[in-house]
């Protein structure tokens, strides 16, 4: 089941857009059948719970770290996660910055927007993000890389809203780019869409979605 909608979340995918199988919440088991179907990167948002599956699975995974990071955990996700989707202030970055340093890699990283209506998202409003990068600060940070934004979208089952949501999104990432990363080929992720909006998320430009419940069903929250 968990490789027949791999297969089929992956048709319908342009070229240029990954998929990212948020499998948080899911065994390790489930993450193997996925695997053995030919997916490699996969989504956390609990550093515990994704070191473990760490530990536990083929090295050849490509662990994106989605959740809200808390500056004291990431020191025990740098030494192996390819992306950190949710960098939402310039304290969080600076700490990847350090920790990776300690291991000496360098950490690619999406700075979190707040797009949505919902007060319990997560992210730099467009002006934070704006002011942080102006400041310039983050330019002395050389083991962490700014790869692009992340976003979500209000949940409501008003797709005009979240297709204003995700446009937005998208006309601040190419600001973004413009402004401070124009000639760096290595700003070039969008990370917006999860399983009940990614359709038109890709509309928008998004180059990662984030989908879990179309790929392994309703999570498991004891797990």
């Amino acid at each position: 089941m968990i490789a027949e909608n791999i297969r089929q979340v992956r048709s319908e995918l342009p070229a240029g857009v990954r998929l990212v199988a948020v499998s948080k919440f899911h065994p390790a088991e489930a993450i193997r059948e996925a695997y053995d179907a030919g997916q490699r990167i996969f989504g956390e948002s609990k550093v515990q719970e994704m070191t473990g599956k760490y530990e536990v699975l083929p090295k050849d995974i490509e662990w994106h770290f989605i959740g809200h990071l808390q500056t004291n955990k990431v020191k025990y996700i740098v030494p192996y996660v390819s992306l950190i989707h949710g960098i939402d202030s310039y304290k969080l970055l600076a700490e990847v910055n350090r920790q990776a340093e300690k291991v000496n890699r360098q950490v690619d990283c999406l700075l979190q927007q707040h797009i949505a209506r919902e007060e319990t998202k997560f992210g730099f409003s467009f002006d934070e993000c704006r002011e942080m990068l102006a400041a310039g600060e983050w330019r002395n940070l050389h083991h962490v890389r700014i790869c692009g934004l992340m976003g979500m979208a209000t949940n409501t089952d008003n797709m005009e809203q979240v297709k204003a949501e995700f446009r937005s999104l998208n006309d601040f990432f190419h600001e973004v780019k413009e402004t401070w990363f124009k000639d760096e080929p290595s700003f070039r992720e969008l990370s917006m869409g999860m399983s009940h909006d990614y359709h038109e998320a890709i509309k928008a430009g998004s180059t990662l979605v984030r989908i879990g419940t179309h790929i392994f069903g309703e999570r498991i929250y004891s797990f």
